[in-house]
């Protein structure tokens, strides 16, 4: 195939880039920064991907490249787990939103038009709760996080006008090292990890390999189309995700991060993790897709691995 990515040099979308590559496909690489993504894929160890710099919130030369795309996967958005400024939230919902329309904008005016987009979400489409339990079958939430997920996601559905089959991915928080994990590797090294505010919150996590497996498995998977959970079948509480961490570490995990720590760290960002949602893969499981990590110690453990 030849698949066109957005995001690419995040930390889901490296890795993508990489295994499309060993599996003998075409990638062509749409980058803001055409000289970090030149640094990233350098053509002596990517001689399969092309990057091309793109302007993602205007109309461009570099809609073309997605003629002949097989499949674009869209992964571009400005990071949610950060201080929340009225220009920072601005700029969560217009690279997302606005992104993902210029995009879907290329892929209708493509000659050929690709078959498939794959557009990620994230699970903050159903707001948070301590209580219910979510699937790809409920509605949305009303908070900040569920508002942006859902112009995000409408954006991605009018790729449907064009006939060009969708996948929606809503991501749960990804673990790897470069994720959520080696944000959280400092204090447990000094001896100092544990809950974060009450450690009640629902964790609902998934391995970046098993991100990638399933974006492969939409590209190729004729019968994938529509919403999709990319999380682990078994979330987590945060306490226990916590004490997995510590003990796959070796060190205590008693000492509490309280939420006014994260909240002036974060401010409005700390809502991602200080509340939480249990979100369960069901249409995920149901279309056949094979975990690799399903069970949080292995994955914790083959993270900390990486280091």
């Amino acid at each position: 195939m030849r698949v066109a990515v957005t995001g690419a040099t995040g930390f889901v979308g490296s890795r993508l880039v990489e295994r499309l590559q060993a599996e003998g496909h075409q990638v062509l690489v749409l980058a803001r920064n055409l000289d970090r993504a030149a640094r990233m894929f350098p053509a002596s160890a990517f001689p399969a991907v092309k990057v091309v710099e793109y302007t993602p919130l205007q109309s461009g030369e570099w809609q073309q490249g997605v003629s002949g795309c097989d499949g674009v996967v869209n992964l571009a958005g400005e990071p949610i787990s950060e201080r929340w400024t009225a220009t920072h939230k601005q700029g969560i919902v217009e690279s997302r939103q606005l992104g993902t329309q210029k995009l879907v904008e290329a892929i209708a005016q493509a000659t050929p038009k690709p078959q498939v987009l794959v557009s990620a979400s994230a699970i903050g489409f159903y707001g948070t709760s301590e209580t219910t339990t979510f699937d790809e079958t409920n509605a949305a939430g009303n908070d900040f996080l569920a508002e942006v997920c859902k112009v995000w996601e409408a954006e991605a559905q009018k790729v449907r006008d064009a006939g060009v089959r969708l996948v929606i991915l809503r991501l749960g928080i990804v673990l790897g090292m470069g994720g959520a994990i080696a944000k959280m590797l400092t204090p447990f090294k000094l001896f100092a990890g544990g809950p974060i505010g009450t450690g009640r919150q629902w964790f609902s996590w998934i391995h970046r390999e098993d991100v990638v497996n399933l974006i492969l498995q939409a590209l190729t998977q004729p019968s994938m189309e529509g919403v999709f959970n990319a999380t682990a079948p078994n979330p987590v509480r945060m306490a226990e995700f916590c004490n997995t961490l510590g003990q796959a570490m070796n060190r205590p995990s008693w000492l509490p991060v309280p939420a006014f720590a994260i909240e002036a760290l974060l401010g409005d960002g700390a809502v991602v993790v200080l509340e939480g949602q249990q979100v369960l893969p069901k249409r995920t499981q149901t279309s056949g897709f094979q975990y690799q990590y399903s069970d949080l110690k292995v994955a914790v453990a083959e993270v900390l691995a990486e280091e």
